[in-house]
């Protein structure tokens, strides 16, 4: 029986079907959070072998010690993993302290996880990238950059999650402020502005770095602006995933090195032709994240593909492969809103017009709550034109 040390099963909250189809598939899971084993879910429970429980995630003593408990009372380690981007980065670490041969180690975390070194290998496999510039103290070398590209840019933490501390910069004025106001001990990349939606490859790959499992998901809105602006939020899975979209991630997928994961990586779609860039409607690199989608996405990916990629996930680890099948097609529509906005048609009124599509209603845990809005709706339909209408009435306001 293959020993699986899993960490934080508790958050995401659907992250407990992880954990019940590797042990349904018989191998042994044993947990590490950080809440009592009373808070957890009945679910998560009977998914677990074992659980056990540290004061503090953030501490790497503590994570430590817990999985060298389970060493000592069960045997070696053969996987590890969180499958969640905050704690990668701890996990490569145990990865390497305890020889886990299973997935990436401390030595593969810069190209995974800044986004200046990530820009290499797309570029090793032909995938078109921003143009960036790293910045310090020097304001003046940032503006010849800006002389080069133009305004806006985009300013972020070279290794950071999603849109934290994100600024769009719009003229001088602005730089001056972000140079003020960034924290110094962060490093920052700047990046030209693309004009673009965002197109992501998600997939299942298997220990020889080939897919068992290929979809992706359109998102038309920045989730900067989301964040910054405190926005609506609206992602959907495609019905089926377009051959360039197919054809980057798996390029992606060789010239990064991915075996054994569950990968959503972010690509743009131009919205117009760009100099420097591409033409409109071709495929640019945006970033890799060595993690399925976050927050509900898994289960999106379920209802729109008529499958189960938790259990797909378990078969890759048990199996290397799976049998698991998939269904009809369909677009699966997020639509997150805000409290305290008035939309075209209210909880009531939205539900009794699309129950029959909906697949999952419910509020969005704090934690996510930024980039995603505070009540969740998500639901299939079978044509476009049918996820516009529903656009038109979730999240539109008045």
């Amino acid at each position: 029986m293959k020993n699986i040390v899993f960490i934080s099963p508790n958050f995401p909250t659907n992250y407990w079907q992880f954990c019940k189809e590797l042990k349904n598939n018989g191998l042994n899971v044993l947990g590490i959070g950080e809440a009592p084993y009373d808070e957890l879910s009945d679910n998560l429970k009977n998914s677990l072998n074992e659980y056990y429980k540290v004061g503090s995630l953030e501490n790497y003593d503590e994570v430590y010690r817990a999985v060298a408990f389970f060493t000592f009372k069960y045997g070696r380690i053969d996987w590890l993993e969180s499958n969640n981007e905050y704690w990668l980065e701890k996990d490569a670490q145990l990865r390497t302290d305890f020889n886990i041969c299973s997935g990436f180690k401390k030595e593969d975390m810069p190209r995974i996880k800044y986004k200046s070194k990530m820009k290499e290998y797309y570029q090793r496999v032909g995938i078109p990238t921003a143009r960036y510039h790293l910045v310090d103290d020097d304001i003046e070398a940032c503006r010849a950059f800006l002389a080069e590209v133009g305004y806006p840019v985009v300013v972020k933490p070279d290794n950071g999650v999603g849109a934290v501390s994100t600024y769009k910069l719009k003229c001088d004025e602005d730089l001056v402020f972000f140079m003020n106001d960034r924290p110094k001990d962060v490093p920052y990349i700047m990046e030209e502005f693309v004009n673009a939606e965002v197109n992501s490859y998600d997939a299942i790959i298997d220990s020889k770095g080939e897919p068992i499992f290929e979809t992706g998901n359109v998102t038309p809105m920045s989730i900067m602006d989301i964040v910054n602006n405190n926005d609506n939020s609206l992602y959907y899975i495609v019905k089926d995933l377009p051959e360039d979209t197919r054809a980057a991630g798996r390029a992606t997928v060789k010239s990064f090195g991915v075996k054994n994961r569950f990968v959503h990586f972010e690509f743009f779609r131009l919205t117009q032709d760009q100099e420097g860039l591409g033409k409109k409607g071709q495929i640019i690199a945006l970033e890799v994240n060595m993690r399925p989608s976050g927050g509900f996405t898994p289960d999106m990916i379920n209802f729109a593909n008529s499958t189960n990629v938790y259990k797909i996930w378990a078969d890759m680890i048990a199996y290397d492969s799976t049998q698991f099948p998939q269904g009809e097609h369909f677009y699966c529509a997020f639509a997150g809103r805000r409290d305290g906005k008035n939309f075209q048609l209210d909880h009531d009124a939205l539900m009794a017009k699309y129950g029959a599509n909906m697949k999952m209603v419910e509020r969005i845990p704090d934690a996510l709550s930024g980039a995603m809005g505070n009540q969740m709706y998500l639901a299939n339909f079978s044509t476009k034109e049918e996820l516009d209408a529903f656009y038109a009435d979730a999240v539109a306001e008045w």
